[in-house]
């Protein structure tokens, strides 16, 4: 009898629906809530038909370097770096890394991991922010399976994912439409949503 990863065709990737990203904390932007139910769809979705989900939660230490560059954030053991309510009751049936830094492709295991899921032949990438952690982590993927001549395909569901506004620094929709482009240059499949690729 064939093991049940070797039955899996896609996986589901989550990157950052953290507390510290939405409800709280210094990098906060309430309207990446927006995006809860759509991923939450795709969770409940991807475990029913027995799909791999992987959730990245980003958690840090006092002190890190990446404070350097933000601010601090999405402390390990608070609740800005605990997932949110809605996604949070699905964690135990996911797998969760740990992530510290903005791309999660560095997280402790995660390519091993990415590599034991033999039959998977696509990887669908949600969550925030959309021109960081997810821009970082689908382009170092796309690559990542270019290096060692893998035929994977990589997607982005534009109603899934969502970035901050810090007018007129950053913009929502202007980094939002900048990250589609360089994800779509990279070889990356940016969809509206990700029922019109596939019908799950």
């Amino acid at each position: 009898m064939k093991e049940k990863l070797e039955m899996i065709k896609s996986g589901l990737i989550v990157v950052d629906m953290v507390n510290g990203f939405i409800n709280e904390g210094k990098m906060a932007d309430p309207y990446i809530r927006n995006i809860i139910d759509e991923n939450v769809n795709l969770i409940d979705n991807f475990l029913n038909k027995n799909y791999p989900v992987i959730a990245f939660r980003d958690c840090h230490e006092k002190g890190a370097v990446e404070f350097k560059s933000f601010p601090e954030h999405c402390l390990k053991g608070t609740s800005e770096s605990e997932l949110v309510n809605e996604i949070k009751v699905y964690e135990d049936r996911m797998k969760v890394f740990f992530k510290n830094s903005t791309n999660g492709i560095y997280a402790n295991g995660f390519i091993d991991y990415i590599n034991s899921l033999k039959e998977v032949k696509e990887f669908v990438v949600t969550g925030c922010c959309t021109d960081i952690c997810v821009m970082q982590l689908a382009i170092a993927l796309k690559t990542y399976f270019n290096a060692i001549n893998k035929d994977i395909n990589i997607v982005i569901p534009m109603n899934a994912v969502e970035t901050y506004s810090i007018p007129p620094k950053h913009r929502r929709e202007e980094y939002n439409n900048m990250a589609f482009d360089l994800m779509s240059q990279a070889g990356i499949q940016v969809v509206n949503e990700y029922r019109k690729v596939k019908n799950i």
